[in-house]
Order: C-alpha cells, then sequence, then structure tokens
C-alpha cells in the first residue's frame, strides 16, 4: 500500500506542474532571456496560438534603451515600424498576408536589437490580435495571467569583443598579406630562372 500510495502522489504531482507549466508554454515570448549589456543581439519572438481562431497580427513595444536596428523579413507576413517624433522605432507590426498562424501552431519574428549599456531588465510588451478582432494583451508583470516578456541584462563585454574581433581579423589580413609578399620574391626568381633557360635553349639552337 505504501509503494502504490508514493506513485500515485508522484504521478498526481507530476500532473499539477505540467497542468501549471500548460499555460506559460503557451505564452508570447521574448528569446533570449539573458543578454549582455551593449551587444548587438539577435532577438526572437515565439508567438503561440491558444485558441480557436488565428493570430493575424502582433505589435511588439521596444523597450527603453533598446534600438531595433533591423527586422528579419518573411514571406506571409508584412511588418511597419512606429517611431517617436526623433525617428527612434517604438515599436514592431506584423501583419499577416494570409490567413496567420492557426490553432495549435506558432510562429517566430526576429529582428535584431543593440542593448542598452546599463545593467537591468527589459520588459517586452506584445499584443496578439486574433481573426474575430480579439487582443491578448501581454503586458503584466511576471506573474500575471498575461505578462510580458522579460530579459536581463547583465554587465559584459560586449564592446571589447567587437574591438577584439576586430584585431583578429587585421591579424589575418597582415598574415594573408605577409604570405603573399614572402611567396612573391620566390615566383619572380622562377620566372627569371625559366626567362633564362629558354634564352639559354635559343643560343644553342642558333
Amino acid at each position: 500500500m505504501k509503494k502504490i500510495s508514493k506513485w500515485s502522489i508522484s504521478i498526481l504531482a507530476a500532473f499539477f506542474v505540467m497542468l501549471l507549466a500548460s499555460p506559460a508554454s503557451a505564452h508570447v515570448t521574448v528569446q533570449p532571456s539573458e543578454s549582455q549589456t551593449g551587444a548587438y543581439e539577435k532577438y526572437t519572438v515565439r508567438v503561440p496560438v491558444e485558441k480557436e481562431s488565428n493570430t493575424t497580427e502582433l505589435t511588439l513595444e521596444v523597450p527603453n534603451g533598446v534600438t531595433l536596428v533591423s527586422v528579419l523579413p518573411m514571406d506571409n507576413w508584412d511588418y511597419k515600424l512606429n517611431k517617436n517624433k526623433d525617428g527612434i522605432v517604438i515599436s514592431v507590426v506584423w501583419t499577416a498576408k494570409k490567413g496567420g498562424i492557426g490553432p495549435n501552431e506558432f510562429e517566430e519574428f526576429s529582428f535584431i536589437g543593440a542593448n542598452p549599456d546599463k545593467a537591468g531588465e527589459v520588459s517586452w510588451k506584445a499584443l496578439q490580435k486574433y481573426n474575430d478582432n480579439s487582443v491578448v494583451k501581454w503586458v503584466g508583470a511576471p506573474d500575471a495571467e498575461e505578462p510580458a516578456s522579460v530579459t536581463k541584462i547583465a554587465k559584459g563585454e560586449a564592446a571589447a569583443d567587437h574591438g577584439h574581433a576586430s584585431t583578429e581579423a587585421k591579424t589575418e589580413s597582415d598574415k594573408t598579406e605577409s604570405n603573399t609578399m614572402n611567396w612573391l620574391p620566390i615566383a619572380l626568381s622562377a620566372i627569371a630562372l625559366i626567362v633564362a633557360v629558354i634564352g639559354l635553349f635559343r643560343k644553342r639552337t642558333a
């Protein structure tokens, strides 16, 4: 009986964990959930459908401190960049050209954002619109029923990494140039030798 009881408790516990995890997995999320200050990060918005209607539009607000650099185009979606009076992108709106995202499906939208220089957290507020004209607002706190996705920005050495990459590229370029210069005298010598042999051969046959 004790063995059966333990198995029953384990099964019930697993069931409740899955039950609690299921709604969370259906949220609109932005990945990665962690990045570094000053980095040019590729962010991906995952949009699942948890209704019996199609998602036809997604609006994503760009958090303060993050600069949107570029958006990955998609064949079946149009996008629009909304800017403030200073020309800074404050939101992106993706609109389906055809049917959108159907029930039990998901879609991913990617873009590159320049992270803030200060460590902290950025919150990605999103509005998910369905073809029945309903809108799910993913704008709440992390423990809310409809939370906004959060990315933790840790202090990093992104600028130093960019500089290191530039140095490596320059070093490779120098190596290539050096190798070219080393081979040049050998090639010229070989050509001179061939010319000399041809000239000697001609003198002997003359």
